[in-house]
């Protein structure tokens, strides 16, 4: 049987204390364990240290290897290829207990703490477990919404394309239909966070979440600000000079709003709480344009020569 160096394996003089032995075991057992180190030889550095260990912690062990080195054991069944979870080979759980819940932190799962060979895994007495496997990552989307989704919120169902694993190595693609809920008055940049619904997991952990990104498209009648809602609406030149009541559209309903006489082009008026709901609700800005009737005939002409005669007004002060 080849000699083993035990000193020499774990890096220390023949008159280590007890201490810088453990010392030494601790670095050591953290640099090759399998669950950290992945190169080729780390399991077979893994089981030295722990022989190496296992024997110097030992006074009675090590009192028998200074002395009569490769044969200490003296007739004693030796395994130089692994260690059993008994007294006689393979470190005590309250070590291992320690060491490991500082790398891992995990705690022990019981009062043994051995091994069977690193060849079957790990038992289930081990004070270490597996590493947990790593949760996907999250997917983040753009979801295209009308205002009067945002406006009212409730349910939608989008599809998502998806690749998945099939047999051997083929990735096939597929559409995946999700039921998703809005929320009433969400705003362009919100995001709504689905759970396990974004990318698989690599090591076969849960799905990472999916991340809608709410984005609300154009409308035909308003300009989205935040919360707020902008309207354009045309009024008559007699609407304008007089005022009076008109009838305006909100995503809500129709409302009737009174104008001033003498408005102008370009001025707002604000209906309060009428834009999207939030912390506070927004606000619908109503602004005002002035449209002309066309002069597309001899009498409509002369109707406006005659106001042209009537009024003398330049609008144009500057």
């Amino acid at each position: 049987m080849k000699f083993q160096d035990y000193y020499k394996i774990l890096g220390v003089p023949r008159n280590a204390e007890d201490a810088d032995i453990k010392k030494a075991y601790r670095k050591l057992a953290r640099k090759y364990h399998p669950d950290v180190n992945k190169a080729a030889d780390a399991e077979d550095k893994f089981k030295e240290v722990n022989e190496a260990y296992d024997v110097l912690r030992d006074k009675e062990k090590r009192k028998a290897y200074d002395q009569f080195g490769s044969n200490w054991k003296h007739g004693h069944e030796f395994n130089a290829g692994g260690w059993s979870g008994t007294a006689g080979g393979g470190v005590s759980g309250g070590d291992f207990s320690d060491f490991f819940e500082s790398i891992f932190s995990q705690s022990r799962s019981g009062g043994r703490g051995g091994f069977s060979g690193f060849g079957g895994g790990f038992e289930q007495e081990s004070p270490f477990r597996q590493p947990r496997a790593r949760k996907g990552e999250d997917q983040t989307l753009k979801l295209d919404i009308t205002l009067e989704e945002a406006f009212h919120g409730g349910e939608k169902t989008i599809q998502l394309s998806r690749v998945e694993q099939g047999s051997g190595s083929i990735a096939t693609p597929t559409l995946k239909k999700l039921k998703i809920n809005i929320p009433r008055g969400v705003v362009s940049g919100q995001k709504i966070r689905l759970s396990r619904q974004g990318h698989a997991s690599a090591s076969g952990g849960e799905a990472g979440d999916l991340l809608l990104e709410m984005n609300i498209l154009p409308h035909r009648l308003y300009r989205v600000d935040g919360r707020d809602l902008t309207l354009k609406c045309p009024i008559t030149p007699w609407e304008a000079a007089l005022g009076g009541k008109i009838t305006v559209p909100t995503l809500s309903g129709q409302v009737e709003l009174k104008v001033a006489a003498g408005v102008q082009s370009g001025q707002k008026m604000r209906l309060k709480g009428r834009g999207l709901s939030g912390k506070p609700d927004g606000d619908l800005f109503v602004e005002i344009q002035i449209h002309t009737p066309k002069a597309d005939d001899e009498s409509s002409r002369q109707f406006y020569r005659d106001m042209q005669q009537k009024f003398d007004f330049n609008p144009r002060s500057f």
